[in-house]
């Protein structure tokens, strides 16, 4: 759907976060006469008004009956599409949309690798976009990352690095490349359950001319093996990791050690980037000094400094129990703290309890909604470490501050979502960064936009 198509429709936007705002912003710049209604909070009303003052504003979630009144409705991508009013206004005729299918409507030439995984999405699409801009091609870095697509509307680029959440990846159109970077549980209360999750993830294949995939996922690889265009990452034959060093076949590339964002997960991602650079016809291999460059994205693996004779980490983005273990694999030898929980998904947290179990950590300070659920099955486990369960951040911050020896780190992982106390894990991430002692001014993503 382009936004020309909405031209004598009935017309609603739902969600008046950035990417409603950017929506109303592009339909009002083609469209600028077109009668549009927005659906947004109670306390987003005055806002909204103020934004644009020709909205026709309602604070409150539409129901089946308001969703059915209108023809089209552009919907943020957190509103999940299998809401009951969502599908019963669609059986009545009503078409959902989103910025980021306009976007693909109004651009079907544009050049698309869309990156895509329940984990590394956001730092694989950066590293993309990092390497390409060192070969000196014109790159836009957007979409789930932080800058929805529809606030570049208009603009050109000669390569779009777009990441794409689950929530979006049905929406996206033909893309030259798609690389899909991991497949764990996460977000099942948007999806409803695993297998819609996994299935709602791999459309993104359904509309790529070539699919790169991660090789050391066995069921990302079965899932995948249907596609007649599907390139490996991780694997000895192509770009992968072994033995200290990023590798493209038997040749050592560039060394691990010295790549700008710690651990083997992020040197995989690294992989990842490069093989689509491959893929795209670029020379990945001249880009590969600029890996040293590349600086770690906030709330992912990110290091604060150093307060208190301790070492503070903060990987609020975490919020599976893999991504956990993927943070505490990169910290080896280190006597480390990790704080875990939030928001209950109902997510199986056995993976952190077999890795707790073989690597045990100085100690696990569980917090949140789901904090006793996780204390629960450490326990029961047998972990051989103190675990500690308290109510919220602060007084998580608080234990490790206490049980945490000097030259140690304090780790935030939580493997689950802020829901439960935050607005998001970027509120997570400032609010930790604060009781660490720390200005929480690194919220920005380099790079973001077109350069």
């Amino acid at each position: 759907m382009r936004i020309a198509d909405l031209v004598d429709q009935r017309v609603a936007i739902w969600g008046f976060g950035r990417e409603g705002r950017a929506a109303i912003t592009a339909i009002r710049a083609q469209l600028p006469s077109l009668p549009l209604a927005l659906y947004c909070s109670e306390g987003e009303v005055e806002a909204a008004r103020a934004f644009d003052p020709a909205l026709t504003v309602f604070g409150h979630e539409p129901d089946a009956v308001a969703l059915s009144a209108y023809d089209v409705v552009v919907k943020s991508p957190g509103i999940s599409i299998y809401k009951p009013a969502v599908t019963t206004a669609q059986a009545q005729g009503t078409v959902f949309t989103s910025g980021t299918a306009l976007w693909f409507g109004q651009n079907p030439s544009a050049r698309v690798v869309a990156v895509t995984g329940t984990k590394g999405k956001s730092t694989t699409t950066a590293l993309l976009a990092h390497l390409a801009r060192s070969l000196g091609i014109r790159t836009a870095l957007a979409g789930n990352i932080g800058l929805p697509l529809l606030e570049l509307q208009g603009q050109s680029a000669e390569l779009w690095a777009i990441e794409l959440s689950s929530f979006q990846t049905g929406e996206a159109g033909p893309v030259e490349l798609a690389v899909v970077t991991s497949l764990y549980e996460e977000h099942l209360d948007w999806h409803g359950s695993r297998e819609r999750y996994v299935a709602d993830k791999l459309k993104l294949g359904d509309v790529a001319r070539t699919l790169l995939v991660n090789g050391q996922q066995a069921n990302l690889m079965a899932l995948t093996a249907g596609h007649p265009q599907r390139r490996v990452f991780g694997d000895a034959a192509g770009w992968h990791v072994a033995d200290g060093f990023i590798r493209r076949g038997e040749r050592d590339v560039f060394p691990v050690a010295q790549l700008g964002v710690p651990g083997l997960h992020n040197a995989l991602n690294a992989s990842a980037a490069l093989a689509a650079l491959d893929l795209l016809g670029y020379d990945a291999l001249a880009a590969v000094p600029a890996l040293a460059t590349f600086r770690p994205l906030p709330h992912r693996l990110q290091p604060l400094g150093r307060r208190d004779g301790l070492d503070w980490i903060n990987d609020s983005i975490a919020t599976t129990p893999p991504a956990v273990v993927a943070a505490l694999e990169s910290l080896p030898g280190r006597e480390v703290a990790v704080l875990v929980g939030g928001y209950d998904r109902g997510v199986d947290w056995a993976p952190f309890v077999a890795y707790a179990q073989a690597h045990p950590p100085r100690a696990i300070v569980s917090m949140g909604a789901n904090g006793p659920r996780i204390e629960a099955v450490l326990n029961a486990g047998g972990v051989a470490c103190p675990v500690r369960r308290v109510a919220d951040l602060a007084a998580a911050v608080d234990e490790a501050r206490a049980c945490t020896p000097e030259g140690g780190v304090v780790l935030m992982s939580p493997g689950a979502p802020s829901f439960d106390q935050f607005k998001d894990y970027a509120e997570r991430g400032r609010r930790f960064a604060t009781l660490a002692g720390f200005a929480a001014d690194a919220t920005g993503i380099d790079g973001l936009g077109i350069r």
